[in-house]
């Protein structure tokens, strides 16, 4: 049910989704729906955290086994480029999340813990203002990869990460 409600927010926008419509996408009953959610404010935070553990699984992937600094710049890198020329679906829930989050408090404490964790990992390689710093350019440089006509090639996405990571 969550994976259908993360599609139609994608296909539809946070505005478009409903427990009737998540219920056909996911195809079960509506009752079942009231069943494991009181409400669309219940259902979409959850939906959204699942999401935020699927990118942090993907940050995970990319640093574990990095053991020096140089290993972590380059992952972070490789990180970048495979989020920029991800799904475009990931691109628009991020973004979907985002909306939400600058209106209301349940969903900016959301993006704080999912901050939390992908900074965290960040941290097992980088001082935690780098890391900070490299979260913020992972978030920035992937939406500018994805959108600009002439993304910035990797040289470039490796210079970004090694003049904040003190390369």
């Amino acid at each position: 049910m969550l994976t259908a409600a993360l599609d139609l927010i994608a296909e539809e926008g946070v505005a478009g989704v409903s427990r009737r419509k998540t219920a056909a996408c996911a195809g079960v009953p509506l009752r079942s729906m009231t069943y494991h959610f009181t409400g669309i404010d219940e259902m979409l935070p959850e939906a959204f955290w699942g999401y935020a553990d699927h990118v942090v699984a993907v940050f995970d992937r990319h640093l574990a086994g990095t053991a020096t600094p140089e290993e972590a710049r380059e992952a972070v890198t490789d990180l970048i480029h495979t989020l920029s020329g991800g799904p475009r679906r990931d691109l628009i829930l991020v973004q979907e999340l985002y909306t939400p989050a600058a209106r209301s408090e349940p969903y900016r404490a959301l993006c704080a813990r999912w901050m939390r964790r992908s900074r965290a990992l960040l941290e097992s390689h980088f001082p935690p203002e780098s890391a900070r710093q490299v979260d913020a350019l992972i978030e920035g440089l992937t939406l500018h990869r994805a959108l600009d006509d002439d993304p910035p090639e990797r040289p470039v996405t490796r210079e970004a990460v090694g003049r904040i990571t003190g390369a």
